[in-house]
């Protein structure tokens, strides 16, 4: 009987720590780092999809917007994320992540209350050009810390709580958008809309002060008042065992290996294309479709998009489970993927039912499922060389954003609801592309286990005492795990 706990135990969180202070510690680092990270990325997802709730609920009609404006307030939003993505990275260099982190929490919360004071769309603009710049903090950022504190096996389930967390945001403040229609619309003169933001800044900031007073940086700099000095080294020490992660000081020799190996084009391809997969959700195209086609309130506008959310955070557990469990990631992509082909397809048939339309944008939630993944996987990849791993997730984002910056534009701008017809094509074309890249990887990755267990091997021959030879499952499938440079 113990032996079936032990393995659904497991399955759920991942490996069983082999000690009693090994399993206390890892329970402390996941109290208070996903804690703290998922508070400040369901704050990040629900600031930032406030917007799309916003325009639905009469922010269109009381700013006057037209044409494909409200897809210029997110191409915007992206660009001011491109800015932002390298000089925040480069301060979690300088700053220490339990500073920086909730202060740029602080300065996109007050952008937030900012934009409940907006009276044209031109404001919005600038609004969300800032807020964007300072949300860029978040994701890669968090990405990288946890892949500083957690082994393989217990990274991928960690990793979907932690995107589960923004999804719960854009999940959230729909539901919320619709409550504060229905409570507080003309109250004190202000439209609902506007008590949206000020009602979300005011759940961001307390977060922020949170962080403040908890988050443990990374095990080599730690000074968290709750890891004592032996759980501070016994964080560092636990990974080692698996992957003595390369260190090297900055120098021109890291661009060298950038460039000399396959990762860092590999991975970037792979989430610059998969990344669009997530366009149903992102751009709210069942919210567009619903007013668009009208016959359906305000509040109903706001409520039923949520499903496509809850789906895919739903999605997003089981398939991050799975791959702790399995240590297999491309199969995830490859769920997805079929995922929004069907999307597309039903919705490409415009004579399909409406009840068949409802089920293709709550399927399309699927998409949201290999975010976490990818990134997972990419840490995985990385795990021998902290500076590359941290240069790599950086630029998977970025490179998918780069892309996001006009991809809307030209393929869901809102003037094409209810339909979107070039947009489904263009999400079949995007599925089709990331499988064969998810191939890619994953032969890739599968080639260079190969080289290495071959040169373990020889090196072993040549001196017993030398390189201790590198164990792989009988799937080829590594344990590695990154510690913090």
């Amino acid at each position: 009987m113990s032996t079936i706990w032990n393995r659904a135990r497991r399955f759920v969180w991942g490996e069983i720590p082999a000690t009693k202070e090994e399993r206390k510690l890892l329970l402390k680092i996941d109290w208070f780092i996903l804690s703290y990270c998922c508070l400040m990325y369901f704050t990040n997802y629900l600031d930032r999809s406030n917007v799309s709730n916003a325009y639905v609920s009469g922010m269109k009609e009381e700013l006057n917007m037209q044409g494909t404006d409200y897809n210029k307030i997110n191409t915007i939003f992206t660009c001011g994320y491109i800015v932002g993505m390298i000089p925040n990275n480069l301060m979690l260099q300088v700053v220490p992540p339990r500073i920086w982190f909730p202060l740029m929490q602080i300065v996109w919360g007050v952008l937030t209350f900012c934009s409940s004071a907006v009276h044209n769309v031109q404001q919005i603009y600038a609004i969300r050009f800032f807020q964007g710049v300072s949300e860029a903090s978040t994701f890669v950022g968090t990405h990288y810390i946890l892949g500083s504190w957690y082994k393989p096996s217990e990274l991928g389930k960690r990793s979907g709580i932690f995107t589960s967390s923004g999804l719960a945001g854009t999940l959230f403040s729909g539901v919320l958008q619709a409550a504060v229609y229905q409570h507080l619309d003309g109250t004190s003169g202000r439209s609902g809309w506007r008590w949206l933001f000020i009602i979300d800044g005011i759940i961001t900031l307390p977060i922020a002060l949170y962080g403040f007073l908890v988050f443990p940086d990374v095990p080599a700099t730690t000074r968290a008042f709750y890891l004592s000095e032996e759980e501070r080294l016994l964080s560092h020490d636990r990974l080692e065992p698996v992957q003595d992660a390369d260190r090297h000081r900055l120098s021109w020799n890291l661009i060298r290996r950038l460039l000399g190996r396959w990762r860092w084009y590999a991975c970037s391809l792979l989430f610059a294309i998969s990344g669009e997969t997530e366009s149903f959700g992102s751009n709210n195209l069942m919210g567009l479709w619903l007013k668009a086609t009208g016959g359906y309130t305000v509040e109903q506008t706001d409520y039923y998009p949520s499903g496509v959310t809850a789906f895919g955070i739903v999605s997003t557990l089981i398939c991050a489970t799975w791959t702790d469990y399995t240590r297999a990631r491309w199969p995830v992509l490859v769920y997805m993927s079929t995922a929004v082909i069907f999307s597309s397809i039903c919705i490409l048939v415009w004579g399909s039912p409406t009840w068949l339309k409802f089920l293709a944008y709550y399927v399309a939630g699927a998409s949201y499922s290999g975010q976490a993944t990818t990134f997972a996987w990419a840490n995985q990849i990385c795990a021998d060389d902290n500076q590359e791993r941290a240069i790599v997730l950086a630029s998977m984002n970025m490179w998918n954003n780069v892309i996001n910056a006009w991809w809307p534009l030209l393929f869901y701008p809102a003037t094409d609801a209810p339909r979107f017809r070039k947009g489904m094509i263009a999400m079949i074309c995007t599925a089709v592309a990331t499988l064969a890249v998810t191939w890619l990887v994953w032969y890739l990755e599968r080639r260079e286990w190969r080289v290495k267990r071959v040169r373990d091997t020889e090196n072993k021959n040549k001196n017993d005492t030398g390189s201790v030879d590198m164990k792989y499952p009988e799937d080829e499938k590594p344990r590695s795990a990154s510690v913090e440079a």
